[in-house]
């Protein structure tokens, strides 16, 4: 893992120009995270979108976040839906402060703010009984939990490990999209363990034998998904930041996270 995400950091152009998204088009302006920023007002369609997009993308490192706070399953799902409440219904977006663009900073520092003024009201719904803000499958989520390593990780650090995971794994299957629509899944299931994880896992020559392929071809594929790899995290974490180095702050930030 060290040596991929060392490729990915040492790839990134450490410069002024923007970055660049689908179609060479720059991806800042446009963000998700600054439009939500920018309207301000969460039922603007464009805001609204982005903002449900985003929390789709957080809601399960917000929920590990909750849990290890020592909440009970059915708790922690309740809270977690109550803290997108009060961040959608009662534009709590409004209070983010531009300076500190990092989605992951905002949504971490009101959550657990939430959870401080929270702990002895009832301001959540009774289960079954409420609107749900973010969609998930409650016991999927739990399984997920329960599955966590065991770790004496902070509330706080849980939640940025999750965070680094999502990413990685949201990167991942756009290139495993992009690849399945030319009909290559088996190829990406092959080149994935390289492409992010151990380098050495599969020898390319075995690879090569088990697709009918060349080395050379594998290499070269390689070579290929890696660089689409990168441009595709960084895309993901443009997302979620407000400027061009606020990306390579959290390309490091990630680094550090997934290799501590």
């Amino acid at each position: 893992m060290v040596g991929t995400l060392a490729v990915v950091l040492d790839d990134s152009a450490k410069s002024s120009r923007p970055v660049q998204g689908q179609a060479g088009n720059p991806v800042f302006g446009t963000t998700h995270w600054s439009v939500v920023l920018a309207a301000r007002d969460v039922t603007a369609p464009e805001a609204q979108a982005a903002l449900a997009r985003l929390c789709q993308t957080y809601w399960y490192p917000l929920y590990c976040c909750v849990r290890r706070h020592g909440r009970s399953p059915e708790d922690a799902q309740d809270l977690t839906q109550a803290f997108f409440e009060k961040l959608i219904e009662r534009n709590q977006i409004s209070l983010a402060d531009r300076e500190r663009g990092r989605f992951r900073t905002f949504l971490l520092r009101s959550l657990e703010n939430f959870l401080r003024n929270e702990h002895e009201k009832a301001s959540t719904q009774k289960r079954g009984g409420g609107r749900t803000f973010v969609s998930w499958d409650a016991q999927s989520a739990e399984e997920r939990y329960s599955a966590e390593p065991a770790t004496d990780l902070s509330p706080a650090q849980l939640f940025e490990r999750r965070w680094a995971s999502t990413l990685i794994a949201e990167t991942l299957a756009r290139v495993r999209r992009e690849l399945s629509m030319t009909g290559r899944d088996e190829l990406f299931d092959q080149l994935e363990p390289s492409l992010w994880g151990d380098d050495t896992s599969t020898p390319y020559a075995e690879i090569a034998a088990s697709l009918g392929m060349t080395a050379v071809a594998v290499k070269v594929t390689m070579h290929r998904l890696r660089a689409r790899f990168r441009s595709m995290l960084r895309e993901e974490i443009a997302q979620t930041v407000a400027t061009l180095d606020d990306v390579e702050d959290e390309l490091q930030r990630l680094f550090q996270i997934l290799t501590s």
